[in-house]
């Protein structure tokens, strides 16, 4: 076994990806606040979009996470 190279684990990958998940959701209610600031709707849907999917994303991340933690 190579000592270099990092053990895959498929529970620290799902965590990994919610951590993302929710990063990205995070960082979207954020720029939706100045999309929403500065009056721009486009701009505004575009990112209440985004951050519906990162949501969906962690939550299905959590559904997968929880009973391989078991």
């Amino acid at each position: 076994m190579e000592m270099d190279k990092p053990m895959k684990d498929k529970n620290y990958n799902l965590v990994s990806v919610l951590y993302h998940a929710l990063q990205g959701s995070e960082t979207c209610s954020t720029y939706l606040q100045d999309a929403a600031m500065s009056s721009d709707k486009e701009l505004a849907d575009f990112f209440t979009e985004v951050h519906t999917r990162y949501r969906q994303i962690a939550d299905r991340a959590k559904e997968l996470l929880s009973p391989r933690l078991k």
